[in-house]
């Protein structure tokens, strides 16, 4: 083929050299001619992003900071494994399958002390007392507000095990006082003592465990929004900037292509090929499926969100709403596509759940490879990745890899 490959990038690109710079390399890598379509300056205005982004109150001028080390209301540092985060931050309230854990580290410590002979439980039936012990602690659990929240089983069997010792060091101390277990145990002459130490050493525990957590949270949030909020903040803007302006930014692609030959992408008989990062595989899409359409042979995008786009907000042109029961059938006028994506990049959406072409093939979704090199913000990763290359120099040849390939 003679014709070039038109390539469209994607969101925050405001760098034109930039762009033809990678435009360049990318060809090199792939033998394959091609031209920039730029419509960068078109985009948001994404100067003043950053001013929008919250950031933690202590970092603001003139906070109010305590005497200490850290801030008056900061939670205690202390690593959280990332399930235990995961899990206490979701919404559903009340984890499934946490008593057997909690269960099973109560009557393992016990047990262990009974056997050692070391506490005041020892002078009494000890699966009573455990059986005890485990209806207050049951009694109590639902009335936490972190403890309750997570499916984390070493932090749940800890958890179980520190009521345990506890109790155990309580009861050493009361069996001295009182000459007998009783102050523990259920029916004894003090038996609101055990429910009230089983409920605060839980409401201290669920302190801690909160104030952990949300630590742990505030400085993934604030690590989070500033490696990644600048990004997703510019994300945004372009694609409220592309809803508002799609006709301009269309108009840019179709002077890209004119300038090449005005009969490109007209007709069935001279298609276009082209290769589309990010948003930029949106604006091809709707191109190509328009009413008056961008006539299309091959397209390549990677890191691209026109089938999540289409599955929340359907496109128009010549597709269907996305009905969830089957794929939306593409239009002739858009051959083949090939769409890539990387395992970390969040802004990456597959294809062929939500699409058919019109021949009944499915768009060709490969997942290529990560490296340690890219870092966790993958989504401006791929102009650098030799598997991009290669895979569009495969696409661009007219041969496109089968999903089991």
């Amino acid at each position: 083929m003679s014709d070039p490959v038109f390539v469209i990038h994607g969101v925050a690109n405001r760098d034109r050299e930039g762009f033809t710079a990678d435009v360049a390399a990318l060809q090199a890598a792939t033998g394959i001619s091609m031209v920039p379509v730029f419509w960068g300056d078109l985009g948001a205005d994404d100067r003043f992003v950053t001013a929008a982004l919250p950031i933690r109150p202590a970092m603001l001028p003139g906070a109010r900071r305590s005497s200490g080390l850290r801030d008056a209301d900061e939670p205690p540092s202390v690593a959280v494994p990332e399930p235990v985060l995961a899990s206490a931050l979701a919404s559903d309230p009340q984890a499934s399958n946490q008593w057997t854990h909690v269960e099973a580290a109560v009557r393992e410590r016990l047990a262990s002390e009974d056997q050692q002979g070391g506490s005041g439980l020892r002078d009494t039936p000890h699966y009573g007392e455990a059986d005890d012990i485990l209806e207050s602690l049951a009694e109590e659990w639902t009335r936490t507000e972190w403890l309750r929240r997570t499916d984390d089983p070493l932090l749940l069997f800890e958890t179980g095990q520190s009521l345990a010792e506890a109790l155990i060091e309580a009861a050493d101390l009361w069996a001295g006082e009182l000459g007998s277990y009783d102050g523990l145990r259920a029916g004894g002459p003090d038996e609101g003592r055990m429910r009230r130490m089983v409920r605060n050493r839980l409401r201290d525990l669920d302190r801690v465990a909160g104030a952990a957590i949300q630590g742990a949270a505030g400085r993934l949030n604030n690590a989070l929004r500033t490696k990644f909020g600048p990004g997703t903040a510019r994300f945004l803007g372009d694609v409220l900037v592309y809803q508002r302006h799609r006709e301009a930014i269309h108009a840019r692609v179709r002077e890209s292509v004119d300038g090449v030959d005005p009969a490109l992408g007209r007709t069935p008989e001279r298609p276009v090929r082209v290769v589309a990062h990010s948003l930029g595989g949106v604006i091809a899409v709707d191109m190509a499926t328009a009413a008056t359409p961008l006539w299309t042979s091959s397209l390549v995008t990677f890191g691209s969100q026109a089938a999540f786009f289409h599955a929340c907000d359907p496109r128009g042109g010549q597709i269907l709403p996305y009905s969830g029961s089957q794929p939306v059938v593409l239009p002739p006028s858009l051959a083949r596509w090939t769409n890539l994506w990387e395992p970390l990049d969040m802004l990456a959406f597959a294809a062929a759940g939500v699409f058919r072409l019109h021949d009944g093939s499915t768009p060709v979704d490969i997942s290529v490879p990560h490296t340690a090199s890219t870092g966790v913000w993958t989504h401006s990763s791929y102009w650098d990745l030799p598997s991009v290359a290669s895979e569009i120099g495969t696409a661009m040849a007219g041969r496109e890899k089968q999903p089991d390939e």
